[in-house]
């Protein structure tokens, strides 16, 4: 039988936050994947933000390909569809998807009739199940983040909303969830939530993929799944035993973590103080909430740090809950198992915080392991690659040709121990004036030893040398003595392969 493929992915987590790459963070299961596979040093996001990301793993198109450039942006249907769980589907694999998916915008102007738009769930009823992106199955954690200020949209949006609705008494889990076992220290979008664990979305979506899983094993046909977590992405919320699992007073934070605006391109400061152009009072209340995050102390980032850890704990808590089941029903050795995310989060360093228009390794680089039949054991790739990659690598896998030219390029090659050079991973952004309120055209080209981002409105940017400055403090773009590297990964961002969507779709929605 052809191999199964289960992609695990997190949303927000970045790159150093493993157990193989930070010893002060426990994630025992995630390491278990890099030890007996392949773990990337150097893979990066298509994307800083999750809507075009996420697309890009599901199409293995670059975002202004498959038209998703900023969150806000549907992914068209027909594109989607035509996407790795389509293809797969047509050639004869079970395909589902359990939790967060984010191909169409959730906060919407007006209703848009998706699955995920929060103005659109009359549409859907307690028996929808798929298909949807060309997963035949779903069960979607829609909102992925509450927000303690607003209320559950009534009916409820997706599965997993339905389903903590109606838990307890009287609309008890959503109560429960805002509401604080302890003090805090005032972090930013950080309280210690009452939530029973039990009622969390980490513990549903791996309860509802062992329960998918369990089912697809036993069946003739191959499947192909994707299990999303949408932690540990803020608000950073996380419940007992995982909010209390790191000591705030043990966080090493970054060395770096007040800004320096004056030494950065332009859109930094400008990104960070413009007005998202706006003119419903609640986008622009959603959209001050969802983004912005003032100035931290020490206390608060490393509180904020101690539960962003704990949230990470608590999704491989449950990784190693999928792992044991489908280990348990015998499939495991016969599955590609890949676990990655969508994007990174900055976490105070260079003083800043979530994610924006600032590709810092700390949100550029992402998570990406690697377990399964013909993968490398204790295998490091340090060549530059992206999640970019995974449609292409799941059609090798699966033995099924690329539905079409794309941009995604297979692993299996590298997965399996084999010598190939990969020049350059490629990142994009064009960012709408709703977002904070200046419009941006952000290309990023990185190699093994080099990181240059180009604004192609305005002509700036910032170029890294990331093996003798890995903290990314010296902007190297103007320098003359670094004219003749500039030049030559501005040749590579020129050289981006594909065609660029055009026209290119107008936002519908803020997320």
């Amino acid at each position: 039988m052809k191999p199964n493929i289960l992609l695990i992915t997190s949303d927000q987590q970045r790159a150093d936050c493993n157990g193989f790459e930070n010893k002060n963070i426990k994630t025992p299961h995630i390491d278990r994947i890099a030890r007996e596979g392949t773990r990337f040093s150097a893979c990066i996001t298509p994307n800083l933000v999750c809507q075009p990301s996420r697309a890009s793993i599901l199409t293995g198109m670059l975002p202004l390909t498959h038209g998703v450039w900023d969150n806000g942006v549907d992914l068209d249907p027909r594109v989607g569809e035509a996407g790795f769980a389509g293809t797969l589907a047509k050639a004869g694999y079970q395909t589902g998807f359990i939790g967060k998916a984010h191909f169409s915008t959730k906060a919407t102007f007006a209703p848009t009739g998706t699955p995920e738009c929060n103005k659109s769930q009359a549409q859907y009823g307690a028996d929808w199940y798929g298909p949807y992106m060309g997963f035949q199955h779903c069960e979607l954690n829609v909102l992925g983040h509450l927000h303690r200020t607003r209320p559950l949209e009534q009916p409820p949006v997706g599965h997993y909303e339905r389903w903590l609705s109606s838990r307890g008494i009287d609309g008890e889990g959503i109560k429960l969830w805002a509401a604080e076992t302890r003090a805090g220290t005032g972090a930013a979008q950080t309280w210690y939530s009452a939530l029973p664990a039990a009622w969390h979305s980490s513990t549903w979506i791996a309860d509802r993929a062992i329960h998918w899983l369990d089912g697809a094993s036993k069946h003739e046909k191959p499947f192909c799944a994707w299990v999303s977590f949408p932690d540990p992405h803020h608000a950073f919320d996380c419940p007992e035993p995982w909010s209390l699992m790191y000591d705030p007073k043990d966080m090493v934070l970054p060395n770096h973590r007040t800004q320096d605006l004056e030494r950065r391109p332009w859109w930094h400061k400008a990104s960070l103080e413009g007005k998202p152009q706006l003119a419903d009072p609640a986008m622009l209340k959603f959209r001050a909430e969802g983004s912005r995050v003032p100035h931290q102390t020490d206390a608060q980032l490393a509180e904020m740090t101690a539960n962003y850890y704990g949230m990470i704990s608590q999704v491989d808590h449950n990784v190693g809950r999928i792992l044991s089941a489908i280990e348990a029903s015998g499939v495991l050795e016969n599955t590609l198992v890949i676990y990655t995310t969508d994007h990174g989060e900055l976490l105070g360093n260079h003083g800043l915080y979530l994610k924006g228009p600032t590709p810092y390794e700390d949100l550029l680089r992402v998570t990406m392991v690697a377990r399964g039949p013909g993968v490398a054991r204790r295998q490091l790739v340090v060549e530059p690659v992206s999640t970019l990659d995974l449609a292409a690598t799941f059609y090798e896998t699966a033995g099924v040709a690329k539905p079409a030219e794309l941009q995604s390029r297979s692993l299996v090659k590298l997965l399996r121990g084999g010598a190939e050079t990969r020049d350059v991973a490629y990142s994009e952004w064009h960012l709408h004036p709703s977002r904070c309120g200046v419009g941006l055209k952000l290309r990023v080209v990185r190699t093994k030893k080099y990181k240059c981002t180009f604004e192609l409105e305005s002509g700036a940017g910032e170029l890294y040398d990331l093996a003798n400055d890995p903290g990314e403090m010296n902007n190297l773009y103007d320098d003359p003595g670094y004219a003749a590297v500039r030049s030559e990964l501005h040749d590579m961002m020129r050289a981006r392969p594909g065609a660029i969507a055009d026209p290119l779709a107008e936002p519908i929605g803020m997320a």
